[in-house]
């Protein structure tokens, strides 16, 4: 999460529009992160479908937020009309420390998997 809070706390460009898509990228790609840690560790299927969704919809909102400034896309990023759910899950996160599963309880297998993959 301050990974997020550090993204957003832009210095004013004087230019609104680039300043709006420089904190908003931040924040979107949180939630992004926050859902896919979901996905991983969640196990209430009403959730981890909200999660999927939020993951599709952010993507997209990112990559029409770039094209809106004429922003080069990276490589892998599809635009936005062409994002399908099934391309949701997004890049691995596990070796990101996320305070969602850093406060996990020790003795759950995911913390347990987790900690054995980062050694």
């Amino acid at each position: 999460m301050s990974k997020m809070m550090d993204g957003m706390s832009v210095q004013p460009s004087g230019d609104v529009d680039h300043d709006f898509v420089a904190m908003m990228i931040p924040h979107h790609q949180g939630a992004i992160d926050m859902a896919q840690a979901e996905l991983r560790y969640g196990r209430n299927e009403q959730l981890r479908r909200i999660a999927q969704e939020i993951i599709v919809e952010q993507q997209q909102e990112i990559v029409a937020m770039r094209v809106a400034l004429g922003q080069s896309l990276p490589p892998s990023s599809p635009s936005p009309d062409q994002i399908h759910p099934s391309q949701a899950t997004g890049p691995d996160h596990s070796s990101m420390p996320m305070n969602m599963h850093m406060n996990m309880p020790m003795d759950s297998p995911a913390s347990t998997s987790n900690h054995e993959e980062q050694k």
